[in-house]
């Protein structure tokens, strides 16, 4: 057996990176991309390399000339790489290829080295590796049969959508015999290309044969095994993180605030998202549309707020619609003067969206987050020159709750000091089942001027990638200032929808909050029964977890990552939380709670 590694090819969208090296010589974690290769090779047993080089061809010779001195690598050169594909390289190789058994690979390729292995050891002399199909992935698809038979290579103008739970991505490692290499793919290859010419795939050949069922090529389908195809500056750095050392992977996985879609085997317990909502039908009218909002305009903000201040119970003039409850956070807070005051530890984006010396902290730490109202109201009183104070009801991380009728002696209390209320109730709708505890109200906001409510839709509504959130308030200078730092179309298309159907689904909104709830009293029990954790009480849609000496946060959520491929927030950086040990865990749903648990209990012993 021996490998067959194409590399002469330009990499045209890795940009600076390729511009006078072949991918192959790209660096990732400290190693070029042709190491992980050739060590996945000389693991496997195989001796013998065949190298095709043309784009940065002398870099790669030169590197690899010191390098793999047990490995017998010959070179065979594309001198017309710039006008050619991958169809004609392989051809340039077609003496090798009759000569031996081949593993055939790409050279922009980081993969597990058990994959090459599995291949060799694979009763099929003829084989190609898959995986299965993910929305992101672009290149050669298939599809199998029960006997794990390539039936159909699918070509793009057949790429049906609705059928991708089907389909297989081609992770470009193929095992080819000599035998077919002689008598069959060969003189197909240079058939091929005396009809198509040489700026083709070597996989169309394979396609053919399949088509006409001249040849059937067995599936060697990877599942928990990591792979990467390179072709990108983000592919670059999705493959980074995965074949990084397990702290590292934290780290870049926690760095990138979201995108996780990239990665399937995560479950993210650390972003606060209703697994509940949007229902099936809510989406799929949005579907329905999807042509028209991916090409269309938006409406205007002043549009955008007649339809938050209908699903809010409040006034247009009352109400301003954000990219998220970020975006309304940094323009607020550009126009609150004077000292604020608000509770440690908090969610970071108020700390980073306000001048350092404008805060002043009130440290829930000590009373273990269970402040009252009275509490707040004599902190504010010591402070005189407050002029705002923040409150996330329930709040971020500790899941510390005031009910209405207490939120309402606060503002009044707040408003007989002339301090203004910033409320922050993202989680409010997981309080209480059928309780109302919003103060986004038409009545409430003009009765206090100076309550300022911010909402992220997002976090309770499931939306967090369309990006939603909502300010409210009777203080008709602050909201138009808000507005006046935002631009006419601020939120897309697809926001606009979610906010004009949403009426329709109230019902189902309201049963998905319900549900939420009781999954998480199911999960705080669970939690309670792991002897490393100490839940507190929350009334939100996460659960703030002190930990004992056993396990510092750091190892257990890069373990929980490594192993079960598990994401829980480490609360270490936060300020208040000092020297003393916390986990927050978001609620998903009962399943993936389940599997939390039990994963939690395995590491109890």
């Amino acid at each position: 057996m021996q490998a067959i590694i194409l590399a002469a090819g330009v990499g045209r969208r890795m940009g600076k990176l390729t511009q006078d090296s072949t991918k192959c010589m790209v660096v990732l974690n400290g190693h070029r991309i042709i190491e992980y290769t050739l060590d996945a090779i000389r693991a496997a047993g195989i001796k013998k390399v065949v190298l095709v080089i043309g784009h940065g061809a002398e870099e790669v010779r030169s590197f690899l000339s010191t390098r793999y001195q047990d490995l017998n690598i010959e070179y065979v050169v594309n001198p017309i790489y710039a006008t050619t594909n991958n169809i004609y390289s392989l051809f340039l190789a077609r003496e090798y290829l009759k000569n031996d058994d081949n593993l055939l690979l790409e050279s922009d390729l980081i993969f597990d080295q058990s994959i090459i292995r599995d291949c060799l050891n694979a009763a099929s002399p003829n084989l190609i590796v898959v995986a299965k199909y993910e929305s992101w992935m672009d290149g050669t698809v298939v599809q199998l049969d029960a006997k794990q038979s390539v039936t159909r290579f699918i070509p793009k103008e057949n790429f049906d959508w609705t059928q991708t739970n089907q389909y297989f991505k081609t992770v470009n490692i193929y095992k080819l015999s000599k035998d077919f290499c002689q008598n069959t793919f060969l003189p197909f290859l240079e058939t091929y290309i005396k009809v198509k010419g040489l700026n083709e795939y070597y996989e169309e050949v394979f396609k053919l044969l399949t088509h006409i069922q001249l040849h059937s090529f067995k599936a060697l389908a990877i599942e928990d095994k990591y792979w990467y195809e390179i072709d990108t500056l983000q592919d670059l750095e999705i493959a980074s993180l995965l074949f990084s050392d397990t702290k590292t992977k934290s780290h870049l996985l926690q760095k990138r605030f979201g995108g996780y879609w990239r990665f399937p085997k995560i479950k993210d317990f650390c972003y606060l998202v209703n697994p509940y909502f949007p229902p099936k039908l809510m989406l799929e009218e949005i579907k329905a549309s999807f042509s028209t909002l991916i090409s269309a305009y938006p409406s205007g903000l002043d549009t955008q707020n007649m339809m938050a201040a209908s699903i809010f119970n409040c006034e247009p003039s009352q109400i301003t619609v954000g990219n998220g409850a970020s975006e309304l956070i940094r323009a607020l807070f550009s126009h609150i003067k004077g000292k604020i005051g608000i509770p440690v530890p908090t969610f970071n984006e108020y700390p980073s969206s306000i001048a350092k010396q404008q805060l002043i902290e009130f440290s829930s730490f000590q009373s273990r987050f269970q402040y009252t109202v009275e509490d707040v109201l004599n902190f504010c009183r010591q402070e005189k020159e407050l002029s705002a104070f923040i409150l996330i009801n329930p709040d971020n991380p500790s899941g510390h709750f005031f009910p209405k009728s207490q939120l309402i002696q606060l503002v009044e209390g707040l408003q007989d000091m002339s301090i203004k209320l910033i409320l922050d109730e993202s989680f409010v709708d997981f309080a209480e089942i059928n309780e109302n505890h919003s103060l986004i109200d038409a009545e409430i906001l003009q009765r206090y001027e100076n309550l300022i409510v911010i909402k992220s839709l997002g976090k309770s509504y499931g939306v967090a990638g369309i990006r939603l959130g909502v300010v409210a308030s009777s203080n008709t200078q602050i909201i138009a200032e808000i507005k006046n730092n935002l631009p006419i179309w601020n939120i897309n298309a697809f926001a606009e929808c979610f906010l004009q159907i949403f009426d329709k689904y109230t019902a189902q909104y309201r049963k998905a909050c319900e549900q939420l709830i009781l999954d998480r009293q199911l999960l705080f029990r669970g939690l309670n029964d792991i002897s490393f954790l100490k839940p507190i009480n929350s009334s939100a849609n996460f659960i703030l977890c002190e930990m004992s000496e056993k396990f510092h946060p750091e190892f257990l959520v890069n373990k929980l990552l490594d192993e079960k491929w598990l994401l829980i927030k480490d609360c270490s950086d936060k300020r208040g939380f000092e020297n003393n040990s916390y986990l927050r865990i978001a609620v998903r749903n009962t399943a993936d709670n389940n599997y939390l648990i039990q994963c939690l209990k395995e590491m109890d012993t």
